[in-house]
């Protein structure tokens, strides 16, 4: 991510933040916990025009209001303090996508807002000599065939770096860098499959976050915000003591196969993994830097969901 648009990122986090205090303060108390997260985004929010702080505060106002209507726990009549905080971002590493935590201490409660700002990627994980993405994704480390069919990849690759080379420059990068990559990739996610059936739904724990969450996605030019629920343990959308929520989300199952894993026919940068219960993913790897670097990085999307993940579509006022 370049650091503008990690600027902005931040910077919708900052007003998300301020937008969700100002209005719960309207009816209970609440506090925001002020961390080296806080301040990050604080001074992100000051690097940006006033006609995108504009925008970003029409984006996060009709989100809040929405998450109000699904999650009626934050505004119930209570003595205690709701807690507002921004989580770091290596928490991600750890698989837990969330960025801001809407905290209720006293009744042990809490759920968590990922926030994206005009894209829709998952994850952006790599590849390379030493990382192992078995041990990191699923909880197994690679087997010693996947180490052998990498070796030679990234062996010319630090070659290349060496010679500071530019990628698009390489004389057939399909051939030696894509093809034999992702087919190791491949191979090693359908050998371990082989032998530990809980995969599937650990790659998508990985993928989408171990945690329940909402995904708040802010689409400037459409002028519309976009909230996803991802209610796999089914954590979300609890009624209060006096009021239950105005829109019901159900829960959706995380897969217990993989359905389809290959090549996305007539790419060669481009895995396709279907799995059951509606789940598919696509897995581009790239270079990410003009010139050649010694690892590559991972671009995924989501291409399919359960049919239980809704999408609301909030638009700007």
């Amino acid at each position: 991510m370049s650091s503008k648009s990690n600027d902005q990122g931040r910077a919708y986090e900052f007003i998300c933040l301020l937008t969700l205090a100002g209005e719960v303060q309207k009816l209970r108390p609440v506090t925001i916990i002020k961390n080296s997260s806080y301040f990050a985004a604080e001074r992100s929010w000051c690097t940006i025009s006033d006609e995108m702080k504009s925008a970003y505060k029409a984006s996060s106002y009709v989100a809040v209001e929405k998450i109000f209507d699904l999650e009626p726990r934050i505004l119930e009549d209570s003595d205690d303090v709701l807690e507002l905080l921004i989580q770091a971002d290596a928490k991600g590493k750890d698989g837990d996508v969330r960025d801001i935590l809407i905290i209720r201490r006293n009744i042990q409660w809490e759920i968590g807002l990922s926030l994206k700002h005009n894209h829709f990627a998952v994850k952006h994980n790599r590849l390379s000599k030493k990382l192992d993405f078995g041990a990191k994704w699923y909880g197994i480390p690679c087997s010693q065939s996947y180490w052998d069919n990498i070796k030679p990849i990234f062996d010319y690759l630090a070659e290349e770096k060496k010679k500071h080379s530019k990628f698009d420059e390489l004389p057939n990068k399909e051939k030696d860098v894509y093809i034999p990559l992702l087919a190791a990739f491949i191979n090693e996610i359908k050998y371990q499959y082989q032998e530990y059936e809980d995969i599937p739904s650990k790659l998508v724990e990985y993928l989408l976050g171990k945690y329940d969450f909402y995904k708040v996605i802010s689409i400037d030019k459409k002028r519309i915000t976009q909230i996803q629920a991802y209610n796999l343990h089914a954590s979300l959308n609890q009624n209060s003591k006096s009021q239950k929520a105005s829109i019901e989300i159900p829960v959706a199952s995380l897969p217990t196969r993989i359905v389809h894993l290959d090549f996305v026919p007539s790419k060669t940068n481009t895995v396709e993994l279907y799995m059951d219960e509606g789940w598919q993913f696509s897995f581009r790897i790239h270079n990410a830097a003009t010139f050649v670097e010694s690892s590559l990085k991972f671009d995924i999307q989501v291409v399919g969901m359960p049919t239980a993940i809704i999408t609301i579509d909030c638009f700007w006022k």
